[in-house]
């Protein structure tokens, strides 16, 4: 599947007034804002199978009478965009220190429709990923939407977080719900449109021969609810929370759904371990950052829909999901490497080479160079044999060197650099563009979202 960026723009604006801070420096004085301050960002994109992509996000912070500044009081983001043949983002987040005094309120509402979510099995190096299946100038082409399926998801969630021991030890909790719809890739709605070579072939995907195999089972095949409840510690001594340039921010939270309020049979729980550290390498220009994460699955089983989902506390996009993709390995195509617990790092040299203030509006750009790092260390159980075994009885001319490798499962890495445009510190445009090392993890990513990666 081939995607093309069309254009990417910026408008920041702001209603409240400022006041004028002096400075103590000899670099150009930073404007305090006040009362609220708005950055919108439209974006179009086109993908071939699921056309323009129309929306925009918009996020809006208050700052009060500005004592704060740069710490926001309350923001509010929200997200809408659509492909013109139905998948979209909707997505509103509210995140307030200060609407419970000595408690921070945390709450995401959204609903997730994406017709073409990447699949390519578990266990990361044991599976065959083939590109040449999903291009369709190869003499080997299937389906560009192979590695593919459908999904819906309606998601609410809140989290809050409060002093546990002084000012830097906090507990917290949460609860969060998740409806997943789940069902092979509608090809109908897909072809709408198109003729001859350009239509998706009707074959099976990997999703469904995954079905068909066994490896996916009824109870789990079209998705369904699960409850969340979160509880845990956090340790935080960052300087400064949307780009941090000294500290430590480290979580531990065991994620459990309880019986009875979820899927039969799904009941579960993971333990998710995340440190994070900045350090500076030239005071207020150059920090290196890094991140180390591990999340387990200690109990129960879980769905194959959920294999990738990530706890977190705060949503910084649309989803949290890995590993691959925008927000764990980028440059890995999105959600390659899964299992029933994985581990990864992030590794970043962050500078931010230009500060000034335009028209009222503090700026800086920062460039940064990357690392990511990523393996699955509690695999999926796959008997290799006993599918190879059935998909050769309902499919004479079935490889298994097709869909498995004899290989076990070993680090995945990428690297990369990236451009981050912030405007009144909080409201941060991002770009990266990630390279995979291996083959089988795809090959490039790029990537316009929101915010440093952590």
């Amino acid at each position: 599947m081939r995607k093309y960026f069309v254009f990417l723009f910026l408008i920041a604006t702001t209603s409240a007034q400022a006041k004028q801070y002096k400075p103590t420096t000899d670099s150009l004085p930073p404007t305090i804002k006040t009362g609220w301050t708005f950055g919108a960002l439209p974006a179009i994109t086109f993908d071939s199978d699921l056309g323009f992509q129309y929306g925009g996000i918009v996020n809006l912070y208050y700052y009060g009478d500005g004592s704060t500044y740069p710490t926001y009081q309350h923001s509010i983001y929200a997200e809408v965009s659509r492909f013109t043949k139905g998948s979209g983002i909707n997505r509103l987040f509210y995140d307030s220190k200060y609407l419970i005094p000595g408690i921070r309120v945390t709450s995401d509402a959204s609903y997730l429709t994406d017709q073409a979510s990447d699949f390519y099995g578990w266990n990361g190096q044991e599976t065959k990923y083939k590109p040449n299946w999903v291009d369709d100038g190869d003499p080997q082409y299937v389906s560009r939407v192979f590695y593919k399926y459908d999904r819906k998801l309606a998601r609410f969630s809140t989290d809050l977080q409060g002093k546990l021991y002084g000012d830097k030890l906090y507990w917290a909790v949460g609860i969060a719900l998740y409806n997943f719809e789940i069902g092979s890739v509608d090809l109908s709605k897909l072809n709408r449109g198109k003729s001859g070579s350009d239509k998706l072939p009707d074959v099976p995907e990997l999703y469904d021969k995954y079905v068909s195999w066994g490896l996916i089972n009824s109870t789990e095949k079209s998705g369904g609810f699960h409850t969340y409840i979160k509880a845990g510690v956090v340790f935080d001594t960052r300087d400064f929370e949307a780009n941090p340039s000294t500290g430590i921010w480290a979580e531990a939270i065991m994620n459990v759904t309880p019986p009875l309020l979820g899927e039969k049979n799904y009941d579960h729980a993971n333990l998710s371990l995340v440190y994070r550290q900045y350090l500076p390498v030239v005071k207020s220009k150059i920090t290196f950052a890094y991140r180390l994460a591990t999340q387990l699955n200690v109990a129960g089983k879980i769905p194959f829909y959920l294999r990738p989902n990530l706890t977190t506390l705060y949503l910084r996009r649309a989803t949290s999901e890995g590993l691959g993709g925008s927000q764990t390995l980028r440059g890995i195509m999105r959600s390659r490497v899964v299992g029933n617990g994985i581990a990864y790092g992030n590794f970043e040299l962050r500078w931010k080479f230009l500060q000034t203030v335009v028209r009222h509006q503090n700026l800086y750009l920062s460039l940064n160079l990357f690392s990511d790092i990523g393996q699955v260390i509690q695999p999926v159980r796959v008997n290799q044999n006993e599918v190879t075994s059935l998909a050769a009885a309902l499919n004479p001319t079935f490889k298994a060197s097709d869909y498995f490798t004899s290989s076990d499962e070993k680090l995945h890495t990428t690297y990369g650099a990236g451009l981050r445009i912030a405007i009144n510190e909080n409201f941060i445009i991002a770009a990266d563009y990630g390279r995979a090392t291996s083959r089988n993890d795809g090959t490039s990513g790029l990537y316009i979202a929101l915010n440093f990666l952590f």
